[in-house]
């Protein structure tokens, strides 16, 4: 839960290739991380799929000014703004990227083959038409970090009160594995964001991983469904505005580029 998202390496990375901050190499290097393939589909002027590097060069010459994240889930159609039929696709995907100065939007749909043991991932990115609108309920950065500190507490409040195990080989390696992605990351939202917009990620994958212990960790001192249940009502407002401080990071490029900031 609340891992780095494909949508938002490919914003972050899109977002500083745009602005000629990093080349084309190094933003699909970073964008296809640990997949295997990423391709395109249904760019204008394009009849099939094309790689990412043609496709981020292609948007650019339709006068795309910048990527942001969308990160929708049932009821919180966050960071979209429609048509109907893209926040649908979005909303099966979890995410999306809308373009900024051109009404596109990309969804992604992930592919596994490959034989048992020597499994690989392929992403094609769907590209369809988007409504030019603001966003919805994407807080700005500073709303976001006040928001998180909260949650924070929040969710350790919750932990505590529905005896959630803190302790133990599972936690130990998600705490780990956060540590990790947290190291190999220090770049994750590429060249030319504001610092603010880096704590405010970690801080929002940190919140995740608490919920992702809640959700994940065996069921501590909740041993009935409705105890279960009530722990996922509980964790729910947290999820959320870590999700909503998750898309505030990654759109502050566009964001800071809008108000004249670079």
């Amino acid at each position: 839960m609340l891992s780095e998202p494909r949508s938002g390496r490919l914003a972050a990375w899109g977002n500083a290739l745009l602005a000629g901050l990093v080349s084309p190499d190094d933003a699909v290097l970073a964008i296809v991380g640990e997949d295997a393939v990423h391709r395109v589909e249904g760019l204008p002027g394009e009849s099939g799929p094309v790689g990412l590097t043609l496709a981020l060069g292609r948007l650019r010459a339709l006068g795309v000014k910048g990527l942001r994240v969308a990160l929708p889930a049932p009821g919180h159609p966050l960071g979209l703004s429609g048509p109907p039929d893209f926040n649908a696709r979005a909303l099966d995907a979890e995410e999306a990227v809308v373009c900024h100065g051109v009404a596109l939007g990309l969804v992604p749909e992930v592919y596994e083959a490959g034989p048992e043991g020597d499994v690989h991932v392929e992403v094609v990115w769907h590209c369809l038409a988007v409504r030019e609108a603001p966003p919805a309920d994407v807080p700005s950065l500073g709303e976001a970090e006040r928001e998180l500190a909260e949650a924070l507490r929040e969710a350790t409040e919750v932990l505590s009160r529905l005896d959630v195990a803190g302790s133990g080989p599972v936690a130990e390696a998600a705490v780990d594995a956060y540590r990790a992605r947290a190291e190999r990351g220090r770049e994750v939202l590429a060249p030319g964001y504001p610092p603010r917009a880096v704590r405010v990620l970690e801080l929002a994958q940190r919140v995740g991983l608490l919920i992702s212990v809640a959700y994940e960790n065996g069921h501590g001192g909740a041993v009935s469904a409705s105890e279960i249940s009530a722990r996922v009502v509980a964790l729910r407002p947290v999820e959320r505005t870590a999700r909503r401080a998750q898309v505030a990071a990654y759109n502050a490029f566009v964001e800071e580029r809008e108000r004249g900031g670079r």
